[in-house]
């Protein structure tokens, strides 16, 4: 079977949630996505860098409900990817200083990440991918990923100066 078009990239992602202002609040007031649009009380579209949307949030069929119990199927998380080291750092202070837990991190050689949950219990990878020519290989060439730590402390070293 012939792979998809190498340029081909996943659009938007759009969860349901149980309290849409909540939801606003960190997607939003913590990760700094832009409101493009609400619909009232039931929907709210938010993007990066005024796009049309890079994530939808609803209440549609889950306004207060619960998140998916353990050991079920369902999203995993949703990966957002900054343009560099800096923003990841940037990331990662407005998590902290919303008092988010920081759920993981990990050095994966093709990339660094954080990991934190929404407040709906989604999970929600942060992350800066390394240049594809520094990306592990064997000797055949193929991608040798690893789970090494990520110095966090470091890491917020370079953030840039926060804008208050």
């Amino acid at each position: 079977m012939k792979p998809v078009h190498p340029q081909t990239r996943i659009g938007h992602v759009h969860l349901k949630v149980a309290d849409l202002d909540r939801a606003i609040a960190f997607y939003s007031g913590v990760l700094g996505f832009e409101v493009q649009q609400r619909y009232g009380t039931q929907a709210v579209f938010l993007s990066a860098g005024g796009y049309h949307h890079h994530l939808g949030l609803n209440t549609w069929e889950s306004r207060g409900g619960t998140p998916a119990p353990k050991g079920h199927t369902g999203l995993y998380h949703t990966a957002f990817l900054y343009p560099d080291r800096a923003q990841l750092a940037d990331a990662l202070r407005r998590v902290i200083e919303a008092g988010i837990p920081i759920e993981g991190a990990a050095d994966h050689g093709v990339s660094e990440a954080i990991y934190v949950s929404d407040p709906d219990g989604n999970g929600v990878e942060l992350y800066v991918d390394r240049p594809k020519a520094e990306w592990p290989r064997d000797a055949d060439g193929n991608l040798t990923m690893v789970n090494d730590p990520v110095d966090l402390d470091a890491l917020l070293a370079e953030a840039p100066a926060s804008v208050q």
